[in-house]
């Protein structure tokens, strides 16, 4: 009975009041707007948007490995300046390795909770801290001050370090651009250590005092915090528009932070990602304790100066800069992450024989240029195939922690140990490159091993998948997914997972003994 009434008050209060009319039109708006923005906030993140954050990141990393590249130039200088010999600065350089040993672990776990680019921005914060420290030690020329600059710095890149890599694996996974990624990283980061390296002893004699070096990583480091602090906000940006990225062949969602600390999944790492490890342990201890003594076997080799030597040193380290993205693009595409492996031990065993059995000026510039292939293909390789092998994406960090402790826990004892080798030998190299043998032998027999096992087990036979094997079977690695985690097979592979974590912490404590034991015995020469 009262119905009509309504709908012609109704029909005059829409034609005679614009008031009204403005405010529905911008409701309509508002809506419009809203459900534009969720369908945005559908999507996964796009290929431009991948792009910027790599180009962010890989600037970052320019700075970092141009600081980094700058100690090992600087070797003779500083044992020079400083009053030190090989084995105090053997301790100096196993000062970061140490504390990384002691917190990398509880980083990778942390990292995995609060997102790499959170990490990122408060690791960079103390590294330029720490930085600091050191340049200010060496402008005083004081050896333990340097030792606490090492120490504060080292705690900043104890976060930055797994950063960077679990971010690139929240926005690629495996065969669809990780490597890739890496690869661009890496190589850009070669050439910003191949600049470090170079220019170092070149900066110390132009300004008359070897410290600027550092004063000069300093005014990097500042340039590092601000790409830093630029790729914070854009993540954040991201965040709010984009839904995340999936693994185009199992459907995992990648994730760059998590809800809640995954503990569980870090202690039941499957058992070829412990491959891989132990064929880092080898592989990447070798060419870390080379790297640091390059400039140094350079000048004793070849006889020439510093400034010489550091650019060979530099040519030996850095030259495969744009050899390391077509790698990384090789892996993406046609996987074979083991075979890989076993070229690069092999290439790297072959560098350290003719480093130590020829010791002529032909010989050892061999030695160098083989050094640099092989080097070329263990970073991306090792990287790509520790986030391959593993079942969760998201405690990556985690992994990538426990490769980094494995490393530098055997850099510390190798480092102590050639240290002590080389001041007995008078400062001769003739005897240290015997001990790179022994572990690029290492490599050589794990690679090897890894990739007899592969035809053999479908674990380790999905390193070596191409693209188009791994979009076809992924149904496969989420079986085998489901299988690591149930039955009789989940309680094996997590009683050697445990294992192996236990061999962990005994390394780490070897590691720590022996880095005590070079403070104690260096300071007392």
């Amino acid at each position: 009975m009262f119905g009509p009434a309504p709908r012609q008050m109704s029909d005059k209060i829409r034609v005679d009041d614009p008031a009204i009319n403005d405010k529905a039109l911008k409701c309509a708006t508002v809506l419009n707007d809203a459900t534009s923005t969720s369908d945005e906030e559908g999507k996964d993140v796009p290929l431009r948007m991948k792009i910027m954050a790599i180009l962010l990141v890989t600037a970052i990393g320019f700075g970092s490995h141009w600081s980094s590249g700058v100690t090992g130039a600087m070797k003779s200088t500083l044992k020079k300046e400083l009053k030190i010999n090989n084995a105090q600065y053997a301790v100096l350089e196993a000062s970061q390795d140490f504390m990384v040993t002691a917190l990398i672990l509880v980083s990778g776990v942390v990292t995995d909770r609060i997102g790499g680019a959170g990490a990122m921005l408060w690791g960079n914060a103390i590294y330029s801290a720490g930085a600091i420290l050191v340049a200010a030690a060496t402008t005083v020329r004081s050896y333990k001050f340097m030792i606490f600059g090492v120490l504060v710095q080292s705690l900043g890149d104890i976060a930055t370090q797994v950063a960077q890599y679990k971010i690139f694996s929240s926005w690629f996974a495996p065969s669809n651009g990780f490597a890739s990624t890496l690869g661009l990283e890496l190589g850009i980061g070669k050439i910003g250590g191949f600049v470090g390296t170079a220019t170092a002893n070149i900066i110390a004699r132009r300004t008359g005092d070897f410290s600027w070096v550092y004063w000069t990583a300093v005014f990097m480091n500042l340039f590092t915090n601000a790409a830093t602090l630029v790729f914070w906000f854009f993540t954040r940006w991201c965040e709010t528009r984009y839904a995340g990225t999936k693994d185009p062949a199992t459907g995992e969602r990648l994730t760059e932070r998590n809800s809640r600390f995954e503990l569980g999944k870090m202690l039941r790492l499957p058992w070829p990602f412990w491959g891989i490890i132990l064929f880092s342990l080898f592989q990447t201890s070798t060419a870390g304790v080379f790297a640091q003594n390059a400039t140094e076997l350079a000048e004793q080799r070849f006889a020439i100066n510093a400034v010489t030597a550091g650019w060979y040193a530099a040519l030996s380290q850095y030259t495969g800069f744009f050899l390391v993205p077509l790698i990384g693009v090789f892996v993406d595409v046609l996987g074979n992450r083991i075979s890989l492996m076993l070229l690069c031990g092999t290439g790297m065993l072959l560098s350290m024989c003719l480093a130590a059995w020829g010791p002529t000026v032909g010989g050892t510039a061999a030695s160098f240029g083989i050094y640099a292939f092989a080097l070329s293909f263990g970073p991306t390789v090792i990287i790509d195939g520790i986030r391959t092998a593993m079942w969760y994406q998201e405690v990556f960090g985690s992994g990538y922690a426990v490769k980094i402790a494995v490393n530098n826990s055997m850099t510390i004892i190798t480092r102590i140990l050639t240290g002590v080798i080389q001041d007995r030998d008078h400062n001769s190299y003739d005897r240290v490159v015997v001990v790179y043998v022994v572990l690029a032998a290492g490599s050589v027999v794990v690679a090897a091993a890894l990739f007899a096992l592969s035809f053999w087990s479908v674990d380790l036979g999905l390193l070596q998948w191409t693209k188009k094997q791994r979009l076809r079977k992924g149904h496969v690695i989420n079986e085998r997914r489901e299988r690591f985690d149930s039955g009789e097979e989940g309680r094996r592979n997590r009683r050697i997972s445990m294992v192996f974590f236990s061999a962990l912490l005994c390394l780490i404590l070897g590691a720590w003994a022996a880095y005590f034991w070079g403070i104690a015995t260096g300071h007392n020469d």
